[in-house]
């Protein structure tokens, strides 16, 4: 048997987008040298959505943030993330601007990203989940209401039951192969937290992520979003984020839920509730009913701050989990599986 402590063994696919890949990413590099992180690719909201509108590109801003993370050149990693604060490019980051640089001069998006990844010495791994130039469609079988994009489903309140909605991409997205062949060949993969309609869900209703999860013989753990997001999952439990991360795969596809159990401190949860912002509340009772199995730990991390530069309109959570904490939890329940 393996050692599953083994950083030379582990392979970990990490599939998400935003925030909360990076986060994962970013306490996984410690953790093992083969990472693999399978990015979504319908974002069209901030800078991002800018270069997309005028450029005609695909999305580089969620695939910048997984090649920082996993990058072992700090100066260039800044450089990444550098954001103009004034003039005409106020609001982009370099490495947006970069990215869509590169895809203009090669022509192809992956080929972007590998060169990215060669200047930003990048461990790992970076898969654009689609190489098709997408938008994301919400849409109620029910009722004529149908959202288009990321941008105006993420502004969104929505009026109907999420649950009962149907997410696609179109035009219908051809997943890319290095992306299904990552969750076949990893030991672990992690579904990041993050928006269940606008980061998560746009990546697991492409045709073929779904069947891979089903198929892989991975262990499959989802690290559970802290906070509900206002006007789309407000009262949503831990279990019901999951149930949707399952529907959205078109299956039972989860071996574990990992989820936060340590409370916040009350300044924290006071600027959320501001925002009508609540901390995911813990059903227990429900989670020990499901087919996979719930652990819960401390998981909180700092606060996190907004960039000055961040002119575009976005919306950001501040409440991150704490990516050490995260990492090693992950490795340690894989590594309890295998025994």
């Amino acid at each position: 048997m393996k050692d599953p402590f083994d950083k030379a063994e582990i392979k970990i696919a990490v599939i998400g987008g935003g925030t909360g890949s990076f986060t994962m990413l970013s306490g996984l590099r410690n953790q093992t040298s083969q990472l693999a992180a399978i990015v979504s690719m319908a974002d069209d909201g901030g800078s991002t959505g800018v270069l997309r509108d005028e450029l005609g590109t695909l999305p580089p801003g969620d695939v910048r943030q997984c090649l920082v993370a996993l990058s072992e050149s700090p100066k260039v990693r800044d450089l990444f993330n550098y954001r103009f604060d004034e003039g005409t490019l106020r609001g982009h980051s370099f490495g947006n601007i970069l990215l869509t640089a590169l895809e203009k001069v090669t022509g192809d998006f992956s080929e972007a990203v590998e060169t990215a990844s060669e200047i930003l010495r990048v461990r790992g791994t970076v898969i654009p989940a689609t190489l098709d130039n997408v938008r994301l469609q919400m849409a109620w079988e029910d009722t004529s209401v149908v959202l288009r994009g990321e941008r105006v489903i993420d502004a969104e309140y929505f009026q109907h039951d999420p649950r009962r909605a149907r997410l696609s991409l179109t035009p219908a997205a051809a997943v890319n192969p290095a992306a299904i062949a990552a969750i076949e060949q990893a030991d672990v993969v992690v579904i990041a937290p993050g928006d269940l309609y606008t980061s998560l869900g746009p990546l697991l209703v492409i045709d073929g992520v779904g069947e891979a999860l089903r198929r892989t013989n991975a262990t499959v753990m989802y690290v559970a979003n802290l906070v509900t997001k206002h006007g789309q999952t407000d009262g949503f439990t831990v279990s019901d984020h999951a149930s949707e991360i399952e529907r959205f795969a078109g299956g039972e596809v989860l071996d574990y839920v990992l989820y936060n159990d340590e409370v916040p401190p009350v300044e924290m949860l006071r600027r959320y509730e501001e925002e009508n912002a609540y901390m995911t509340q813990i059903d227990e009772a429900v989670l020990a009913s499901r087919h996979y199995t719930a652990i819960g730990a401390s998981l909180l991390g700092d606060i996190a701050r907004s960039h000055t530069s961040e002119t575009f309109p976005a919306v950001r959570s501040l409440i991150r989990h704490d990516a050490d904490r995260a990492a090693r939890l992950v490795v340690e329940v894989y590594g309890e599986s295998e025994q």
